[in-house]
């Protein structure tokens, strides 16, 4: 004969009450951590005076406590906001790096100059470069877009061109494919004297550096995709009546188009590291330029900004393109993630 007392149920409930706010605590938990990073990183910049003469340590001192306010009253509702919620506490570790990262900065250079000045300037040294220098910044990036879009998309335009010739066609390939394996390895920046005496202006030269750096990867990469088409499905379309140019364009096109993407990608990081360089050599603007100038100054803070627009602005072509390719390839959605 069993027995029950109320005991036991004071024991189950106590149980469960201390099991749910462990885990509500558990739950809190990064959002406080990360909370108290950013706080801390306020308080590093208020510690003690800076051994330089920089403008901008108060106001990233109440930036930086107003993230942390912000990340506190997000972490404790997180379970309420949904999927914002669901992304902050999937964050929360890096918001914890980065608030701890900028702490040990700000101390090992504003604070006790632990690394050598100016190769090394404090986050609020870069801050003072996007409220006062913004103008020839943002100038310098609009610049560089401009540049790198330009030869990009006809570097891609012609590679994406030869490669469906190339692998449509074995006559074309007859000619093309000698001259791709001459030219196509050698490293885009190699043509820089030639380039700059044929073209009439930096500008050209650049550009038609930066479409050389595109094109190899486009190519080949298109070529291996058309070639690598079973020929099943142009036997099933021929039998259906179709052309040769229905063959090209709804055919091979199509199914060589994960392996265009692949190109894309390639070509865009070959055309960006062509650019800095195009740009320090030879074009009078942009972001590469930007680098140069700031380098010749000494003004490391200024070429730590630059960068950081730079890898923005990579980053963000490369979302786009990947953006792009999950639009048009729906079937490879989430294979490859940026």
């Amino acid at each position: 004969m069993s027995t029950f007392s109320l005991s036991d149920t004071t024991t189950a409930g106590g149980l469960e009450r201390g099991t749910g706010l462990a885990d509500r605590l558990r739950e809190l938990a990064p959002g406080i951590a990360a909370a108290l990073a950013w706080a801390l990183f306020g308080a590093s910049c208020l510690v003690r005076e800076d051994v330089g003469d920089w403008s901008r340590t108060t106001d990233l001192a109440v930036a930086a406590f107003v993230i942390a306010a912000l990340v506190l009253v997000a972490g404790l509702t997180a379970s309420r906001l949904g999927r914002a919620g669901a992304a902050l506490r999937k964050r929360s570790p890096w918001l914890i790096a980065v608030g701890v990262f900028l702490s040990a900065w700000e101390l090992a250079t504003a604070k006790f100059a632990w690394l050598p000045l100016p190769f090394f300037p404090p986050p609020q040294a870069i801050i003072e470069v996007y409220t006062d220098d913004l103008p020839k910044l943002l100038d310098s990036a609009w610049a560089s877009v401009k540049l790198q879009l330009g030869g990009y998309v006809i570097g891609a335009a012609i590679g994406f061109v030869t490669g469906v010739s190339i692998g449509w066609s074995t006559r074309i390939g007859y000619w093309v494919h000698p001259v791709l394996r001459v030219i196509g390895p050698l490293p885009a920046t190699a043509w820089l004297p030639i380039a700059f005496f044929t073209f009439p202006t930096s500008w050209s030269a650049s550009t038609f550096l930066i479409a050389l750096a595109t094109g190899f990867p486009v190519t080949v990469l298109t070529w291996s995709g058309v070639a690598s088409v079973p020929t099943a499905y142009y036997d099933v379309a021929r039998t259906l009546g179709a052309k040769p140019w229905f063959l090209v364009l709804k055919v091979a096109i199509p199914a060589a188009l994960p392996h265009v993407f692949v190109g894309l990608f390639m070509g865009l990081g070959a055309s960006f590291a062509v650019l800095v360089v195009a740009e320090m050599i030879g074009v009078k603007a942009g972001l590469g330029w930007y680098l140069q100038w700031a380098q010749g100054w000494a003004a490391y803070a200024n070429m730590y900004a630059a960068l950081l627009v730079m890898s923005l602005l990579c980053s963000g072509a490369i979302t786009l393109l990947f953006k792009t390719r999950d639009r048009v390839l729906v079937w490879q959605k989430g294979v490859v993630k940026w």
